[in-house]
């Protein structure tokens, strides 16, 4: 439905501002006593006792700030009074005219009577005032008196009241400028206006009036006709600034649903800096077990509202640079499988140290260290986790419609012993320690590196391991395009980007463009420890159309994760469901990679220039043997285009639709080198890759949108 366009003055108390007739409440013109009584008249306010609460706290602090306001008012009229008697005393206006007609000299004379002629004036009738006072005082006793005082204050104070555009009651310089909705609702449109997101002959249309509800005020409000809530929280921090707030404690979020449109926003500005202070307890400390079907507790939003984070059917990425807290964002998805005695771990820590060591307790498998047989380690589980995708797959296949309704697992097979087909969680942290490993690999009838070997099974088990009840967690302190590749960062459903260094790396976790839309982690404050952007692959507290919000983690000390990974054995070991490494089993295991190769997305490709759409066909044919592992790393985009005589623009377009991003590289050049733009052969592989598995078709689009 189109929305009517609103003037200055209209406003509605409700979700529907056609069901009741508006109140002006915005208007510049009309004072806040009168807005009040309007208020009062409208029995829907108080139908709500929120908003009844509101509005008795309103009217208590109009009472008492009064006598300020008076007083201000007073002076304000008293110095335009003064004001006004200079210029009568001084002859300013005939001053001015005679100025204007350079005669000043001539008329020098009448001024000069005219000036004395009315100080005489005001000195009798300053005489005269003092004595009827004084005689009013003698006839009528202090009354009088009393009463003339009183009607001089009222008349300086209506003459001093702020009245926009007079003279003398703007100042040249503005004083401090405050959030005062419940006084003011115009600081609000003023707002709007200097950060540009409304036009000055534009207003807006309130829909819940403003209320205080944890710890900051809240109001949501119509745009004008053809403007989007998504423009302001892209511009938030424009907003903020014309707020005079910091941009962290303010809130945008369209309002959704059948109640919301694309033109309604919520706002919410917190009194204080929402994510400083001691840092919230995990509500899994205090947990006996969990379910890990349920979403596990993960943080709490600017408003002090518990998210918590669904993991099942979905795969998760952390970002961010060292010391930010992206081992324990991980920590908390992982407690949430550690207290469910029927789900399974597999933990592997690139990073080693002690921050993982308490999770030997309960892991089916457990590696913690970067040397080169740890990454052999991390080989054989990911191997062996691929082809438990594929044998889960087969056996779902064999099950009626009743045990398996839906070719995906269910709470009931995942806790039955005799289906072998428990949750298993797949925890990485510093996962690129394991995806830079250069060590050459023969994988089928192809060579490559481990690194790449690993990649390529994380997306395999990323991509089809939810359904089975895998579920890939990965941690990264290297957010880059060359560490985490595309074809597995587009099947990671949830993300989460804690600080990073720049926009690139923040849209590398979120999403491309995600900047754009008003969300970047390179803007969080370094002091806001654990604090993040999430992404959602599912519905949170905030709503299941929220596209991301910015969330501080729960905290977990060391001792209380030692404790939830003893309580997390016990009770594995009273339902007999401890296993592997936590159960001193073997965890060597002979494997052959072959077996499981097929399977993968980055298998044996034939780098024939069959059947792949242009240009991805003509570069491989150019390249050839070159752009196998091992081949060349980067051809330059001049090299290409020269090659296949192309246009630069063209070219770069349609590449970036199969999902090659052109990047800087430095070139040898004579005797010294040259930074040049170019593309990896990584991600020229990555393309033909998901070309051959479906997910780009042969046309160049992408099948998933992930390109």
């Amino acid at each position: 439905m189109k929305r009517a366009k609103t003037n200055e003055t209209s406003t509605a108390l409700d979700r529907s501002p056609a069901s009741s007739p508006p109140i002006p409440l915005l208007g510049p013109q009309r004072s806040l006593a009168a807005r009040l009584v309007d208020q009062c008249r409208h029995s829907r306010v108080f139908r709500s006792r929120r908003f009844g609460r509101q509005a008795v706290k309103d009217a208590v602090t109009w009472l008492l700030r009064s006598p300020l306001r008076l007083a201000s008012a007073v002076g304000r009229g008293l110095l335009a009074a003064l004001r006004a008697w200079r210029r009568w005393v001084r002859v300013q206006d005939y001053r001015d005219a005679i100025e204007q007609a350079e005669k000043l000299a001539e008329k020098f004379v009448e001024i000069r009577a005219l000036t004395l002629y009315r100080w005489r004036v005001t000195g009798i009738t300053a005489v005269a005032a003092t004595f009827l006072l004084l005689m009013a005082h003698v006839i009528a006793a202090p009354l009088a008196m009393w009463g003339a005082v009183g009607a001089s204050l009222i008349a300086l104070a209506v003459a001093g009241r702020r009245k926009e555009g007079a003279t003398g009651r703007t100042p040249a310089l503005g004083g401090p400028r405050t959030l005062a909705w419940t006084m003011d609702p115009q600081v609000l449109v003023d707002a709007f206006r200097d950060a540009k997101l409304i036009g000055r002959d534009e207003s807006l249309r309130l829909v819940e009036r403003a209320t205080h509800t944890g710890g900051g005020w809240s109001i949501t409000v119509d745009l004008p006709a053809t403007r989007k809530a998504a423009d302001v929280i892209k511009h938030r921090d424009a907003l903020a600034s014309a707020l005079a707030v910091d941009e962290v404690q303010l809130v945008a979020e369209r309002v959704r649903g059948r109640g919301g449109h694309a033109g309604r926003v919520f706002l919410w500005v917190a009194d204080v800096d929402p994510y400083s202070g001691p840092p919230f307890s995990s509500p899994l400390v205090r947990a006996e077990s969990w379910d890990a079907w349920r979403p596990v507790p993960f943080g709490r939003d600017a408003r002090r509202r518990k998210v918590d984070l669904p993991l099942v059917w979905t795969s998760l990425l952390v970002g961010a640079i060292p010391r930010q807290g992206k081992t324990m964002a991980v920590r908390l998805a992982a407690a949430g499988f550690i207290l469910d005695a029927f789900a399974r771990l597999y933990v592997f820590d690139g990073k080693g140290g002690k921050d993982w060591r308490a999770a030997e307790a309960v892991a089916h498998r457990f590696v913690c260290g970067d040397d080169q047989a740890d990454a052999e380690a991390v080989r054989d589980g990911l191997v062996e986790l691929v082809a438990e995708v594929q044998s889960r797959y087969a056996r779902m296949a064999e099950l009626d419609d009743e045990t398996c309704p839906e070719s995906k697992i269910t709470p009931q097979l995942s806790r039955d012993p005799a289906q072998r087909m428990p949750i298993t969680a797949v925890i990485f942290d510093e996962v690129q320690v394991f995806l830079d490993n250069p060590t050459k690999v023969a994988i089928g009838e192809r060579g490559t590196t481990l690194g790449e070997y690993i990649a390529d099974m994380l997306a395999y088990l990323a991509r089809k391991g939810p359904a089975a009840g895998i579920i890939v967690v990965l941690a990264t302190q290297r957010p880059d395009s060359q560490t985490i590749p595309s074809r597995l960062r587009s099947v990671l459903g949830t993300r989460f980007a804690l600080r990073v260094m720049d926009w690139r790396d923040s849209n590398i976790v979120l999403g491309d463009q995600m900047n754009t839309r008003g969300y970047d982690a390179s803007t969080l404050l370094p002091s806001h420890k654990g604090v993040g952007i999430l992404r959602p692959d599912g519905e949170t507290d905030a709503g299941a159309d929220a596209v991301a919000l910015t969330v501080r983690t729960f905290y977990l000390t060391n001792a209380e994760w030692r404790a939830i990974c003893v309580r997390g054995r016990l009770l594995r070991e009273i339902a007999g469901t401890l296993s592997g490494y936590a159960a001193g089993e073997d965890t060597t295991r002979a494997v052959d990679s072959a077996d499981v190769a097929g399977a993968l997305s980055a298998g044996p490709v034939s780098w024939s220039a069959e059947r792949l759409p242009e240009p991805l066909g003509a570069v491989v044919e150019f390249l050839g043997e070159e752009l196998r592992p091992g081949g060349r790393r980067f051809v330059p985009t001049a090299e290409l285009t020269d090659a296949l005589d192309v246009e630069p623009s063209v070219f770069a377009r349609q590449m970036g639709e199969l999902g090659c991003r052109p990047t800087r590289h430095y070139v040898p050049e004579g005797d010294g080198v040259r930074r040049v733009r170019g593309y990896l052969t990584a991600e020229i592989r990555d393309a033909v890759a998901r070309v051959r598995s479906g997910e780009i078709s042969s046309t160049g689009d992408d099948a998933d949108g992930a390109a």
